[in-house]
C-alpha cells in the first residue's frame, strides 16, 4: 500500500493536463482574490492548488527543494511589496515564483505552456472584473494613494496654483511617488520628483504642471536654514 507521500500516490499530480489546470484554477483563484479584502475562498483555493503541485512534484522527485524555497522567497518579496516603495519587490516575487514553477517538473516545455496559459487565465480573469464588473483590486488600495481628494477633506484643486513654488510642505502621506502634503492646512495632491518621500518629512514644491505639482524632500541643511 503506497503512503500519503510515495511517488505513486502524486503521480496523477504531474499528468501535464492536471498540471495546467492546476496552475490555471490557482492564477484565476488568486486574481480574484486581488479584489478582496482580505483572505477569502478564493484565496484559499487558488492556494491549495498551489500547494497540490508542489507537493505533488517534490513527491515525485520532479521538483527539488530549491524550487520550494524559490517559491517562498517570492511570496515573501510579493508580501513586502506593500511595505516597500516602487514595485521592485513585487517583480522580483513574481519572477521567482514563475521560475520555480518552469523548473518544478520533468519538462520544461509543458510547464512553460502550463505557464503561459495561466498568465493568460490570471489577464483575462483580471480584466473581466475591472472592466465588466468595475471592481477594484483591494491589494493596490495599500501600496497607492486611497484617501477622498473632496474639498470636506481639506483638499484643493491644484490647478493655476504657480503661488506654490518654491514653497515648504509637509508629506501627510508617503509619496511613492504620488501622495499627499499639507501646505498651510491645505491638503494638496504631489508626486515627489522620483525618489520615495516618506511621511512626516519636510518638502519644496519645486513646480506646477497643470495640476501635477512636483516636490522633493528638503535636505537637513534646507530644514536648519
Amino acid at each position: 500500500m503506497d503512503t500519503l507521500l510515495s511517488p505513486t500516490y502524486f503521480e496523477w499530480v504531474t499528468h501535464p493536463v492536471v498540471v495546467v489546470l492546476l496552475l490555471t484554477i490557482a492564477s484565476i483563484c488568486l486574481t480574484l482574490e486581488l479584489f478582496s479584502p482580505g483572505l477569502g475562498i478564493p484565496g484559499v483555493i487558488g492556494f491549495s492548488a498551489l500547494l497540490l503541485f508542489y507537493v505533488g512534484h517534490v513527491a515525485t522527485g520532479h521538483a527539488s527543494w530549491q524550487v520550494i524555497i524559490l517559491f517562498l522567497l517570492g511570496l515573501f518579496l510579493l508580501f513586502a511589496e506593500l511595505f516597500l516603495p516602487g514595485a521592485i519587490a513585487g517583480i522580483m516575487g513574481i519572477g521567482l515564483i514563475i521560475v520555480s514553477i518552469l523548473f518544478a517538473g520533468a519538462s520544461l516545455t509543458v510547464m512553460t505552456i502550463a505557464v503561459l496559459i495561466a498568465l493568460v487565465a490570471a489577464i483575462l480573469g483580471m480584466v473581466i472584473m475591472v472592466k465588466l464588473f468595475g471592481k477594484n483590486v483591494k491589494l493596490f488600495n495599500k501600496i497607492i494613494l486611497n484617501d477622498a481628494t473632496t474639498t470636506d477633506a481639506g483638499y484643493v484643486s491644484n490647478i493655476n496654483r504657480l503661488e506654490l513654488i518654491g514653497e515648504t510642505a509637509i508629506a501627510i502621506t508617503g509619496l511613492r511617488p504620488s501622495g499627499t502634503i499639507m501646505w498651510n492646512n491645505e491638503r494638496i495632491d504631489a508626486v515627489s520628483e522620483g525618489n520615495f518621500i516618506e511621511k512626516g518629512r519636510s518638502v519644496k514644491i519645486l513646480k506646477v504642471e497643470g495640476s501635477r505639482i512636483v516636490v522633493r524632500e528638503l535636505t537637513k541643511k534646507e530644514e536648519e536654514e
